[in-house]
C-alpha cells in the first residue's frame, strides 16, 4: 500500500481504533482529507514503514522480549482452530458428537471473535495492551490444556471457547503492540508478525496428524501438544507487564492520552493514537477541543450507508467461507479417500496462499477505481475450487486447495476496501467496527449449517453446493462494496 502522507500534523490526526482496517491513499482532489493507512489488523496487508513523524526507538531492554513475544504470539493465533480441523473426525467419534454438534464446534471461532474481540480495547486501556496479550496467551494455554481432558462435548466446547477468547483479544491488540513499540518500523514488524501467523496456521494443519500418530494415535495428545507452544508464548510478555510508556527510551507522555477523541467518541485505540514518539505536540497551551472536533464532526452514521451494509455482508460471506474451509475441508478430503496426513497438508496449502497474496491484493486494489474485478476474480476461484470438490475431490485435491486459498484472500481485500470507502480517519474507525461486527455475526451460522447438511444428507454434495452457492451473493455484495464512493457521501 502507498506510504501514508508525511505532511499530516500529528496533533490533528484523528484517533485510530484497534481493529481499524488499512486505508490506502489514492489520487484525490485537492482539499480532500487524506486516508489513514495504519495497519491495525492481524491478517491485513503490511502497512508503510514510514512513520508520520520521527519516533523514539524502543528501549533496548524491551527489544528482545517484544520481538520474541510478537512472533510466538502470532504462531499461537490459529493452531487451536486448524489442529482441530485436522482431527475433527477423531474428536467427533471420541466425544460421540453428531454432525450438527461438530458444526457448532466449527462455528465457535467467529462467535468468539465477534463477542470477545470487542472487549480488547477496553481491557487494554485499563491494564495495558502487553498485559492483555500476556493474559490472552495464558488463556490459550489453559484452553489447550483443558480441551484434551474434557470428558464430554460441553466441557470440550467450553475449553475451546477459553482458548479462542485468548486468541480474539490478542488478535485485536497485536497491531497495537507493533505501533506502540515500533512506530518507525510498523511495516517490517507487521510483516514479521503476519508471516509468523501464517506459519502457525499452516504448520498446525500439516503437522497435527503426524504428531498424533507419533504419540500413539491419541487425538487428545495430538491436540494438547500445542499447549507447549502457548506456554512458551507467555514468557516474553512477563517483563512487559508493568511497561506503561511503550518501552520508549527517554520518552515521557506529555498529554497522557489526550489524543483520544474524547467522551462519547470511539475510545478504543489503547495506545496507538497516543502522541507519536519523538514528535511532541506544539499546542500544549491550546484548547484540546480544536484537535478533537474534526474527528468527531467527520464521523458518519454508517448504518445509513448502503455501501457500509454491502461491505459488512461481503466481510461476513468471505469469513463464512474461511471458517468452513478451516473447519471442514480436511474432513471433505478424508471422506473422499485422501489420507489424514495429506488432508492436513492440503489445508496448510490453502492457508499459505494468503501469505504472498495479502501483500499483492491490497496494493492492486488501491490502484483501481473500483475493486469489483478483484472481487469477481476471487469468487470465480472459489467457484472453481468448490466445483472441483463436488466432482473430483481426491483427483484434483491440490488444485482445489490452491483455488480455495486464492479465494480466501477476499479477507485482505475486504480490509482494504474498508479504508477506501471512507475519506476520514473517524469514518474508517466507524466503518471498520461496523463491517467487522456485522460480518462476524453473519459468518456464525455457516459452519453449523454445513454440519447439519452433512449429517442429514449423508454426504458432501449439499454442503459443497451451499459453499459454492455462497460465492454468488459474495460476488454481488463485493461489487457493490467496491464501487468508487464513500460512506460520508451516502450519509
Amino acid at each position: 500500500m502507498p506510504d501514508e502522507p508525511k505532511t499530516l500534523d500529528p496533533a490533528a490526526r484523528p484517533a485510530t481504533t484497534v481493529g481499524d482496517s488499512p486505508a490506502p491513499d489514492r489520487d484525490r482532489p485537492a482539499g480532500t482529507a487524506p486516508r489513514d493507512t495504519e495497519a491495525t489488523t492481524a491478517t491485513q496487508a503490511t502497512p508503510t514503514d514510514a512513520p508520520a513523524a520521527p519516533a523514539v526507538p524502543v528501549h533496548r531492554r524491551f527489544l528482545v522480549p517484544v520481538v520474541l513475544g510478537l512472533v510466538l504470539a502470532a504462531l499461537n493465533l490459529r493452531p487451536a482452530i486448524t489442529s482441530l480441523g485436522a482431527l475433527l473426525e477423531e474428536v467427533s467419534e471420541g466425544l460421540h458428537m453428531s454432525g450438527s454438534v461438530a458444526g457448532v464446534l466449527t462455528s465457535v471461532p467467529p462467535l468468539c471473535f465477534a463477542v470477545f474481540g470487542i472487549t480488547a480495547p477496553r481491557l487494554a486501556r485499563r491494564f495495558g495492551p502487553a498485559a492483555v496479550v500476556c493474559a490472552g496467551m495464558a488463556a490459550i494455554f489453559a484452553g489447550l490444556v483443558l480441551r484434551p481432558l474434557a470428558g464430554g462435548t460441553a466441557a470440550f466446547l467450553a475449553a475451546s471457547a477459553l482458548a479462542l477468547m485468548g486468541i480474539a483479544v490478542s488478535n485485536v491488540l497485536m497491531p497495537v503492540i507493533v505501533k506502540r513499540y515500533f512506530p518507525d518500523r510498523v511495516g517490517t514488524m507487521t510483516g514479521l508478525y503476519s508471516m509468523a501467523l501464517a506459519l502457525g496456521t499452516s504448520v498446525a494443519a500439516a503437522a497435527t496428524v503426524p504428531m498424533t500418530d507419533a504419540l500413539g494415535g491419541d487425538w487428545r495428545l495430538g491436540l494438547g501438544v500445542w499447549a507447549v507452544l502457548a506456554a512458551l508464548a507467555v514468557l516474553p510478555w512477563l517483563p512487559l507487564l508493568r511497561d506503561r510508556d511503550g518501552g520508549r527510551a527517554g520518552a515521557s507522555r506529555t498529554d497522557n492520552g489526550a489524543s483520544r477523541t474524547g467522551a462519547g467518541a470511539s475510545r478504543t485505540d489503547t495506545g496507538a493514537s497516543h502522541t507519536r514518539a519523538g514528535s511532541p505536540r506544539m499546542d500544549t497551551g491550546a484548547p484540546r477541543t480544536e484537535a478533537k472536533a474534526p474527528a468527531q464532526a467527520a464521523a458518519p452514521r454508517v448504518t445509513r450507508s448502503r455501501t457500509a451494509w454491502a461491505l459488512g455482508a461481503f466481510f461476513g460471506l468471505q469469513a463464512t467461507g474461511a471458517y468452513i474451509t478451516m473447519g471442514w475441508m480436511p474432513q471433505i478430503f478424508r471422506d473422499a479417500g485422501v489420507p489424514a496426513s495429506t488432508a492436513g497438508v492440503l489445508l496448510a496449502v490453502t492457508m499459505v496462499m494468503g501469505v504472498p497474496l495479502a501483500f499483492v491484493i491490497p496494493r492492486l486494489a488501491t490502484r483501481m477505481k473500483t475493486q469489483g474485478p478483484i472481487v469477481v476474480a476471487l469468487a470465480l476461484c472459489g467457484l472453481g475450487g468448490y466445483t472441483g470438490l463436488f466432482l473430483a475431490p481426491a483427483a484434483g485435491a491440490w488444485i482445489w486447495a490452491v483455488l480455495l486459498g486464492v479465494s480466501n484472500c477476499a479477507f485482505p481485500l475486504a480490509l482494504t476496501m474498508i479504508g477506501l470507502r471512507s475519506r476520514t480517519g473517524a469514518g474508517v474507525v466507524r466503518l471498520s467496527a461496523f463491517a467487522q461486527s456485522v460480518g462476524y455475526l453473519i459468518s456464525i451460522p455457516g459452519p453449523l449449517l454445513v454440519g447439519v447438511l452433512y449429517q442429514h444428507s449423508g454426504g458432501w454434495g449439499l454442503p459443497i453446493a451451499l459453499m459454492g452457492g455462497l460465492m454468488v451473493p459474495q460476488m454481488i455484495v463485493g461489487i457493490l462494496a467496491g464501487r468508487d464512493r464513500t460512506v460520508e457521501d451516502e450519509c
